[in-house]
C-alpha cells in the first residue's frame, strides 16, 4: 500500500488526506478483531487460525485490485481521449484549433450524466475494504505463528527461529518495493491498450503505474501460502496414536473450562481493569507510550508521503523511489536494528542507558531533518501557478493568474493539465496556454511550434518550441538527491540503531506480570493514534501545498497535479521535526522519571538473554494474544 498509495490517488482522483486514510485502514482492521485475537487465539487451533488470516489477507489483496477491471481504461486527462482498438489519438488542443473546439464542447448539463460512472468516483471504497480485510486477515498470523513457534521449539532455538522469521520478513519489504518499483514503470492498462498512443512518461505527474498488479501477486500469494497451515496440529508435541483420545479429551476439558470461565467473568473484567489502571497510573510507562507515539508517527508520516516528496522535491519517477527504499534503506534499517541488539547486549545497558541510546538516536534523526531542508531545490518555474503567462515576472499567488496578451486570443481551457516544456526552461500548463500555433502530430517526442508566450520571453534563437511534459530539474538539483539519499541512509541507520530499545524498555518498567498488557496497550495506542491519524493528517496538509488539481468527468476537484515543491519540503521534514522536538523532551523527562523510581535497583537488560530477546520480538511484531491473560492473572 505505501508503494501503491500515489498510483491509487492519481488513478481515483482523490486527494492526499482520503488516501492517508485508506491507507490508516490496515490499522483499522487489525483494531476489529485484536481483541478476539486476543483472547481466543491460544484457547483455539492457532494454526488454523493463521491459515484463516493467511486467505483473508490474500482476498483482501484481490479486493484492493478488483476495482481496476471495472473502471474501464485510464484517461490521465479529459481532453486525451485515448481508444485502445485504434493507433490514434484526437487533436490537441493548441491555439490554433482550440477555439474551433470550444464551439463544440459538450454542454455541462449533458457531461453530468453518468459522470459517476466514468469516473469511478467511488470505487475508491473497494480498496478501502480491501485494505482492512488485509488488516484484519494479518492479525492473528504474526503473535499466534510467534507464540506456536516459541511454545513447540527445542531449548535454546527459539530465538534462532524468531531470527529466522524476522529476517524473513525484512526480506518480504525488499521484494515488496524492488516489484513496486518494476511495476510503477508499466502503464497501468498494460496489456490493454496500444502503448505507442500513451503521450505521458513514468515521470508526468499523470503517470499510474500498474498498481492493482502488486496486488494480484501478493494476493494469489497469500492465499496459497495459507493451505499447509489447515495440516498443522494444534500441538505437534501430542503421539499421533493417542490424538483420537486426546481429542476427545480437549473437547470434554474445554466444556469445562467454558463453564469454568463463564462463572469468573466478573472477576477477570474487574482484574482487567485494575491491570490497566495499574500499568496507567504507572508515570515510565505512560511517558513511555506518549513519546513513542510521537517518534513512530513521524517515521510513519515520512514513509507514507516519501515517494511523493521526492517526486515532486527533485523530480525523481516513483519506480525510482521504490528502488531506493527497498534495495538501500531496508537493509540498512535491519543492519541498525539488529547492531542495536548487540550494543544493547555488550554493553549491558541499564534502563538508563536504553534511554539515552533512544535519546541520541533520535536527535540524529531531527539534526537530519534540519540538513534536507538545506538540499531543497529551487521551486519549479511554472508560467501561470509561480509567474506570469509571459515569463518575466513572478506571482505572489497561483490562485486565478489572469491571462497574458500571448494566449489571451487561444481561448484556452484553463483547466487544462497538458505540460510543456518551453526553450526558454519554464513550464506551462498546456500546448494552448503556451500559445503553440503548430505540433509535430503524434510524432515521438511530441514538439510544439512558434509558441509566442515562449517568443516573449526574449530568447535569442527563432524557434520559440516546446516539448510534451515539465521541464526537468537542473544539474544541481541532480546532485542535491544524490546528498539527501546518503543523508537519508545514515539517518535511516541510526534511527533504527535506537528501535531495539523500545522492545527493552517497554517489558522493564511494568511489573513482570502486567508486560504482556502493556505490550497490548502501548501497540493499541500506536496503530490508532499513529497508524490511522499520521496519514490523513499529514495528507490534509499536503494538499494545502497544492497548486494545480485535475477535474474530473463531473467538473469535481480530482487528484493534485503539482505542488508547491518547496512548502510541501518545509511541510514534509517540518512537521516530522515538529513531532521529534517534543519526543526528545519527553525522553529527557522519562530518563529522570527512571533514574528517580529505579535507583538502586538492579535495571540491566541482560539478566536474561534469551527472555529478552524472544519478548522484543514479540513486541515488534504486535504481540497481543496474552492481552486479557494478565488480567486473568492478577
Amino acid at each position: 500500500m505505501k508503494v501503491s498509495n500515489i498510483h491509487i490517488e492519481r488513478r481515483f482522483e482523490i486527494s492526499s488526506s482520503l488516501a492517508g486514510l485508506i491507507d490508516g485502514s490496515f490499522e483499522i482492521g487489525n483494531l476489529l478483531v485484536i481483541v478476539f485475537v486476543s483472547y481466543f487465539g491460544s484457547k483455539l487451533h492457532r494454526p488454523k487460525l493463521i491459515g484463516i488470516g493467511c486467505f483473508l489477507m490474500g482476498t483482501g489483496s484481490i479486493l484492493t485490485a478488483l476495482p481496476h477491471f471495472f473502471m474501464g481504461y485510464y484517461r490521465y486527462s479529459k481532453e486525451t481521449h485515448i481508444d485502445p482498438l485504434e493507433n490514434s489519438t484526437s487533436n490537441l488542443s493548441i491555439c490554433l484549433i482550440n477555439q474551433m473546439l470550444s464551439l463544440n464542447r459538450t454542454p455541462s448539463e449533458i457531461v453530468e450524466r453518468g459522470c459517476v460512472k466514468e469516473s469511478g468516483s467511488h470505487m475508491w471504497i473497494y480498496v478501502f475494504m480491501g485494505n482492512m480485510l488485509c488488516g484484519i486477515g494479518e492479525t492473528p498470523i504474526v503473535p499466534l505463528g510467534i507464540s506456536y513457534i516459541d511454545d513447540f521449539a527445542k531449548e535454546g532455538y527459539s530465538s534462532l527461529y524468531l531470527g529466522i522469521v524476522n529476517g524473513i520478513g525484512m526480506l518480504g519489504l525488499v521484494l515488496g518495493f524492488i516489484l513496486g518499483s518494476l511495476f510503477a514503470k508499466m502503464y497501468m492498462d498494460i496489456g490493454f491498450v496500444d502503448l505507442s498512443t500513451i503521450r505521458i512518461t513514468p515521470k508526468d505527474s499523470r503517470w499510474v503505474g500498474a498498481w492493482w498488479l502488486g496486488f494480484v501477486v501478493s494476493g494469489l500469494l497469500s492465499t496459497i501460502s495459507s493451505i499447509p497451515f489447515f495440516f498443522l496440529p494444534s500441538n505437534p508435541n501430542k503421539p499421533q496414536k493417542g490424538r483420537k483420545v486426546l481429542k476427545t479429551n480437549d473437547k470434554r476439558n474445554q466444556t469445562a473450562n467454558l463453564t469454568h470461565q463463564g462463572k469468573n467473568i466478573s472477576k477477570n473484567v474487574t482484574g482487567f481493569f485494575r491491570s490497566l489502571k495499574s500499568i496507567l497510573t504507572n508515570p515510565p510507562y505512560v511517558i513511555f507510550v506518549l513519546f513513542t507515539l510521537l517518534h513512530m508517527s513521524s517515521y510513519i508520516c515520512s514513509l507514507t508521503h516519501v515517494i511523493k516528496n521526492v517526486e515532486e522535491q527533485y523530480g525523481q519517477s516513483a519506480s525510482q523511489t521504490n528502488f531506493f527504499l527497498g534495495v538501500i534503506s531496508i537493509p540498512v534499517i535491519a543492519i541498525g536494528m539488529f547492531l542495536g541488539g548487540y550494543i544493547i547486549k555488550k554493553f549491558k545497558l541499564s534502563l538508563v542507558g536504553l534511554a539515552k541510546l533512544v535519546f541520541c538516536s533520535a536527535t540524529m534523526h531531527l539534526l537530519a531533518q534540519f540538513l534536507h531542508l538545506i538540499l531543497l531545490c529551487e521551486s519549479k518555474s511554472v508560467a501561470g501557478l509561480t509567474l506570469t503567462y509571459d515569463g518575466n515576472n513572478s506571482v505572489a499567488s497561483h490562485v486565478e493568474v489572469p491571462l497574458s496578451y500571448c494566449n489571451s486570443e487561444c481561448d484556452c481551457d484553463e483547466s487544462q493539465w497538458e505540460p510543456v516544456c518551453g526553450n526558454n526552461g519554464i513550464t506551462y500548463l498546456s500546448p494552448c496556454l503556451a500559445g503553440c500555433k503548430s505540433s509535430s502530430g503524434n510524432k515521438k517526442p511530441i514538439v510544439f511550434y512558434n509558441c509566442s508566450c515562449v517568443e516573449v520571453t526574449g530568447l535569442q534563437n527563432k524557434s520559440y518550441s516546446a516539448h510534451l511534459g515539465e521541464c526537468p530539474r537542473d544539474d544541481a538539483c541532480a546532485r542535491s538527491y544524490h546528498i539527501y539519499v546518503a543523508v537519508q541512509v545514515l539517518n535511516s541507520f541510526l534511527c533504527a540503531i535506537g528501535l531495539t530499545s523500545y522492545s527493552v524498555l517497554v517489558i522493564k518498567i511494568v511489573q513482570p506480570e502486567l508486560k504482556a498488557l502493556a505490550i497490548g496497550f502501548h501497540s493499541l495506542i500506536i496503530r490508532s493514534l499513529g497508524g490511522i491519524l499520521a496519514p490523513i493528517y499529514f495528507g490534509a496538509l499536503t494538499d494545502r501545498t497544492c497548486m494545480k488539481w485535475s477535474t474530473n468527468s463531473c467538473g469535481a476537484r480530482g487528484a493534485c497535479r503539482i505542488h508547491n515543491s518547496t512548502f510541501l519540503a518545509r511541510v514534509y521534514f517540518g512537521l516530522t521535526a515538529a513531532l521529534m522536538f517534543p519526543t526528545l523532551v519527553l525522553l529527557v523527562v522519562f530518563i529522570f522519571v527512571v533514574k528517580k523510581k529505579f535507583h538502586g535497583k538492579d535495571t540491566k537488560a541482560s539478566e536474561n538473554e534469551r527472555k529478552v530477546t524472544d519478548e522484543a520480538n514479540l513486541e515488534f511484531l504486535d504481540n497481543s494474544e496474552h492481552f486479557v491473560s494478565s488480567a486473568e492473572e492478577q
